[in-house]
């Protein structure tokens, strides 16, 4: 599918661009944002704000100007060089070296897959009983399903309608809530660490800005390509990008506030502790009325879908980018990577015994991995080689670089509070 769409030969071809052309471009920013507004998120931001009422608020703010940078980055590298993230470290850097940092890739992929399916499958059960791990049987068979017979631009579609009822959902469950908008504002702006917080930081930034969504994006920013050899083509390619990252990226921010904001607003106030999205969904009814509870598990139950589907195709992606081929469900590779994923991530949710705390966990994991493709990224963008005039800027370059030294940092001080 992309190996067709990176072949077009448009040489000669002169095509206009219009004040509406950058609708054109609208979707593969919303595809990464419903990986930062899945199940995982769920988690982290209701424990957030349960826990710690409107405290952790600016961590989804640095999380989001964190995220908005590296998936802007990530997408320039697929635009300027016709290569996603996968792929350029296959070509790029040394074998051995490039099969560990893919292979430790792979492994943060089976981690978002665990997230993602649980997720489904815990919404199936507050809709309609369904034991959790039948749940997640179901939502891997969908996917797959899904997957394997949707073209891009069909599933391009179908997550734009899921992002749109989720964000509804929560703009619902927010008009039912009394928030204290003085301390909301101040939380935003504000870094603060309360005691015993630093697990929950941290899996709210491995939560929002997810390793496996650097890969992703940099492939399905290549559906949107004309002629990448075309100077003015790729420049206004790279001006359209942004807007779709930065659009894209807000709403995600915005949606993931709303879920702290509602926790910090219903159980932070009545001092009521969230061990488990059920509890969440149950505690709602009596707090906000049976609707509220409803919306919440539907909203839940698409944005585990949708999540899943996104989740999937990065593994793809990133399989497949360690044999130097693009994503393509055509292809055996592609199509392993997806199982891979998928498949191990059903065997453990079918290991563990707390599902709240191996999503909570599992958003810790992606957060340990970010780290080490950060800076596989920033070396790739900031390469002659690879990316020609479009390399990075010294100030990007230092920028970039920072933002990972400040998730390693993060990280360091995480192992630290285990040992206190």
């Amino acid at each position: 599918m992309f190996r067709f769409l990176r072949n077009i030969d448009r040489k000669g071809y002169k095509r206009q661009f219009g004040a509406l052309d950058i609708f054109k471009f609208i979707g593969p920013g919303l595809l990464v944002t419903v990986g930062f507004i899945d199940p995982g998120n769920w988690a982290s931001n209701l424990a957030a704000g349960a826990n710690y009422g409107y405290a952790l608020l600016w961590m989804v703010t640095l999380s989001t100007i964190m995220l908005i940078l590296l998936q802007h980055n990530v997408a320039h590298l697929g635009i300027v060089t016709g290569l996603c993230l996968s792929e350029a470290a296959a070509v790029y850097i040394k074998r051995p070296y490039a099969r560990l940092l893919l292979s430790s890739a792979m492994l943060a992929s089976v981690s978002t897959s665990l997230a993602e399916i649980l997720g489904g499958a815990i919404a199936l059960n507050m809709l309609f009983h369904i034991p959790v791990k039948a749940g997640a049987i179901l939502v891997t068979i969908f996917v797959m399903i899904m997957l394997y017979s949707n073209s891009y631009r069909a599933i391009e579609k179908w997550i734009i309608a899921f992002v749109s009822v989720i964000g509804l959902s929560f703009l619902y469950e927010l008009s039912l809530v009394d928030i204290e908008w003085g301390k909301a504002i101040s939380g935003w702006v504000t870094p603060s660490f309360p005691d015993g917080s630093m697990i929950i930081v941290m899996s709210v930034l491995g939560a929002v800005v997810m390793p496996h969504n650097l890969f992703l994006h940099s492939e399905i920013i290549q559906s949107r390509q004309w002629n990448l050899q075309d100077d003015k083509v790729i420049r206004r390619q790279l001006k359209y990008e942004f807007a779709d990252t930065l659009t894209s990226m807000g709403i995600g921010w915005a949606i993931n506030s709303a879920m702290i904001l509602l926790a910090a607003a219903t159980f932070f106030k009545t001092r009521v502790p969230v061990t488990e999205l059920q509890q969440a969904n149950h505690l709602l009814a009596p707090l906000l009325g049976n609707h509220a509870a409803v919306v919440f598990a539907v909203a839940l139950l698409f944005s585990g879908i949708a999540s899943t589907i996104t989740s999937g195709m990065a593994a793809g992606t990133i399989f497949a980018g360690m044999f130097k081929e693009p994503y393509d469900i055509k292809d055996n590779h592609s199509r392993l990577g997806i199982v891979i994923s998928l498949v191990l991530a059903l065997v453990i949710i079918f290991l563990i015994g707390d599902p709240f705390k191996g999503l909570i966990l599992s958003q810790m994991v992606l957060s340990m991995q970010l780290a080490f493709t950060i800076f596989l990224q920033v070396y790739l963008t900031s390469s002659t080689k690879v990316m020609g005039k479009y390399r990075n800027s010294l100030l990007s370059k230092i920028t970039l670089y920072g933002l990972g030294v400040i998730v390693t940092l993060l990280n360091i001080a995480l192992v630290i509070s285990f040992f206190k």
